[in-house]
C-alpha cells in the first residue's frame, strides 16, 4: 500500500483539495480503476469542464496521476497516486534531531537458508533435526535454535521496517555472536564471512577460527567442550560514508546505497561465498550459547 506522509509544511494544500465532496467522490471512483474525463463526469452527472477542474486541483497535490493515452483521439486518464494519508502532527524544527530503532530476533527466525554439510541446528537441549541434513534447517522447531551452522551456504533474516514516514536513516547496524565451523573446533581455521543488506553486498570479515576447548559463559553443560563453544561478538555498521565492521572500514556501499524506503522490511544475510578464498564454514550463537546473551541485533540511528 502506498502511502502519503504529511507534515505541517505540506498538509494544507491537500486539506484543501480534499475539502470537497466532490473530489472526494472522484477518488472513490479511482480507487475501483482508472478513469477518464468523460466517464467520471457522467457517474458524478456533472459538466465535462467542472470535472476537468476537479481533477486538475488533485493532481495540483500529487493525489492522483493523469496520463495521455490513445483512444478516440488522445484520452486523459486519471489514477489514484496514494492508498493511504497518514499525518504526522510534530512541528518539524521541534522534534528529536536523532532517535534509534532497536529490534532483535531469534537466530531461528531466518526466511531463507542454504545450509550444507557439516551442518546442523541445536535448541538449548538437544540437536533439532539430524546432524549434516539440510533438511533440518526447515524444522518447524527450528524457532527454538540457539546454534546453528554449517559449512558452506547462508542464512537471511527479515526485520520489519520501522523508519518513521518522513525521516531519514543516518546508520544501522547489525550485531550477531559469530565464528568459524570447523570439525570439533579448530582456533587456527579461517572463514571469510559476508553480510548483505537488501540483497546488496556490505563487505566480508575473515573469522579466525572456530573456537572451543573452553566452555562458553552460556553455553549448556550437556553441550562437549571439544565442540564449538562461542564465536566472536561483531558489529557491521552501513553510514553514510561506508560500511564498517568494528568500526573498520570494508566497504564503500552507503545506507542510502540500500533503498531502506523501497520494501516493507529490512533483509540481512549472512552467509560464505561461491568464490570464498577461505570456506570455513559458519557457527551462528543465540542468547543461551556462546559468550553473548543475544540473538541478532538491529539498530537503526534516525534523523
Amino acid at each position: 500500500m502506498k502511502k502519503l506522509p504529511l507534515t505541517f509544511e505540506n498538509m494544507l494544500p491537500i486539506n484543501k483539495a480534499l475539502a470537497n465532496p466532490t473530489r472526494i467522490q472522484i477518488l472513490k471512483l479511482l480507487s475501483e480503476k482508472p478513469h477518464n474525463v468523460n466517464e467520471l463526469s457522467e457517474k458524478l452527472n456533472l459538466p465535462f469542464s467542472t470535472t476537468a477542474s476537479h481533477i486538475n486541483k488533485l493532481e495540483k497535490v500529487d493525489l492522483i496521476l493523469t496520463e495521455l493515452v490513445p483512444g478516440r483521439g488522445t484520452q486523459k486518464v486519471s489514477a489514484m497516486n496514494y492508498d493511504r494519508i497518514q499525518i504526522d502532527l510534530y512541528n518539524s524544527e521541534e522534534k528529536s534531531t536523532e532517535h534509534e530503532v532497536i529490534l532483535e530476533m531469534d537466530i531461528g527466525e531466518y526466511i531463507d537458508c542454504h545450509a550444507l554439510p557439516h551442518c546442523g541446528i541445536v535448541s538449548e537441549i538437544d540437536y533439532i533435526g539430524n546432524q549434516d541434513d539440510p533438511r533440518s534447517f526447515y524444522e518447524r522447531d527450528r524457532k527454538k535454535a540457539q546454534l546453528l551452522y554449517f559449512r558452506d551456504g547462508y542464512v537471511e533474516y527479515r526485520f520489519p521496517n520501522r523508519i518513521p514516514y518522513g525521516h531519514e536513516p543516518k546508520e544501522i547496524e547489525f550485531s550477531v555472536e559469530i565464528c568459524s565451523e570447523a570439525p570439533n573446533h579448530k582456533l587456527d581455521w579461517p572463514s571469510d564471512i559476508t553480510t548483505w543488506v537488501n540483497n546488496r553486498e556490505t563487505g566480508t570479515w575473515t573469522s579466525p577460527g572456530d573456537f572451543g576447548g573452553e566452555r562458553g559463559s552460556l553455553t549448556p553443560d550437556w553441550w562437549r567442550t571439544n565442540l564449538t563453544q562461542y564465536g566472536l561478538l561483531k558489529q557491521w555498521k552501513i553510514t553514510k560514508e561506508g560500511s564498517y565492521i568494528d568500526n573498520e572500514q570494508i566497504s564503500s556501499v552507503k545506507i542510502n546505497d540500500l533503498q531502506l524506503d523501497k520494501l516493507p522490511y529490512i533483509a540481512f544475510r549472512l552467509g560464505i561465498k561461491e568464490e570464498a578464498v577461505n570456506k570455513g564454514g559458519l557457527n551462528i550463537f543465540g542468547p543461551k550459547f556462546g559468550n553473548h546473551e543475544q540473538g541478532i541485533v538491529m539498530k537503526i540511528k534516525i534523523e
